[in-house]
């Protein structure tokens, strides 16, 4: 069974954190609480063999996470100081039965990703979550682009520390920077 679970734009940004205990006594001194509690999640990367949807920007992937397998197409970005696209998400119960319908529609997978992540409300309409990732912690901030730049100067940080790129794409600059060969995140 699958449902869909939004439709829409993201707009967001990702925070580079010292660590996991810092953002969280940062978080609950500003304000926010805890929506959801810590959880593993995995995430597969599906692209074609030509890796098409890469070059035009686009991400398909399946996230087991809670319970719950997630099926997530994010169209191209625009430009900006935020990163805003086009995000259409279906939950579904079966995280392996997803990945075979993408596997036989031609898709492979590419990458594969972890991290934990708990998430945080406040006051305003916006997302917060912590993630842990195997090359270091953000804060991530969702919503409209006014609730984002008011939040991240309540939290101290200015645009100048505002990151755009998905997580794919930190990953290959952690690796370039350490000179190592990249695989996938993974703990």
């Amino acid at each position: 069974m699958a449902t869909a679970r939004t439709s829409g734009r993201e707009t967001e940004i990702k925070l580079a954190v010292g660590s996991a205990a810092w953002a969280r006594r940062l978080l609950g001194r500003s304000g926010f609480r805890v929506f959801q509690p810590r959880a593993f999640e995995s995430n597969l990367v599906f692209d074609t063999p030509g890796l098409r949807l890469r070059k035009s920007g686009v991400l398909l992937r399946v996230r087991e996470a809670r319970r719950n397998a997630i099926l997530t197409y994010k169209g191209p970005a625009t430009n900006g100081r935020h990163k805003s696209r086009e995000e259409l998400e279906v939950i579904a119960s079966n995280g392996r039965t997803l990945e075979t319908i993408l596997e036989r529609l031609g898709f492979e997978r590419v990458f594969r990703y972890e991290k934990y992540r708990s998430e945080y409300r406040g006051t305003g309409s916006g997302l917060v979550t912590l993630d842990e990732t195997p090359i270091g912690v953000f804060l991530e901030l969702e919503g409209p682009p006014q609730w984002i730049d008011r939040t991240a100067r309540r939290l101290g940080f200015a645009e100048r520390h505002y990151i755009t790129a998905s997580y794919g794409r930190l990953y290959l600059e952690w690796c370039k920077d350490r000179k190592c060969k990249p695989g996938n995140m993974v703990f």
